[in-house]
């Protein structure tokens, strides 16, 4: 369901989302969001766990990954490594 509400930003930097929307999302306290912008616009994205079977599925293509280029494990470690710390901006 598409909905419009009104809501303000506090001196803070908070901003309330209104209670009709967190109802029909079904997120309450507490729920983690991504921000996204693109300039001009602002994405509010709550963030979901994955899935167990989506997590089991990525170490397995990874684990394959690794065995087919011959990677050794300080090789995962230190790619692992790179990509937190890239990620971290």
């Amino acid at each position: 369901m598409s909905a419009v509400e009104i809501t303000s930003l506090s001196s803070k930097g908070q901003v309330v989302i209104p209670n009709a929307i967190r109802n029909d999302l079904g997120i309450g306290s507490g729920t983690r969001f991504v921000v996204i912008s693109d300039g001009e616009n602002i994405l509010l994205r709550p963030l979901e766990k994955p899935k167990i079977d989506t997590f089991k599925d990525l170490i397995r293509r990874s684990r394959d990954y690794a065995r087919r280029t011959d990677m050794k494990r300080g090789e995962v470690e230190k790619a692992v490594r790179k990509v937190r710390n890239a990620s971290r901006g």
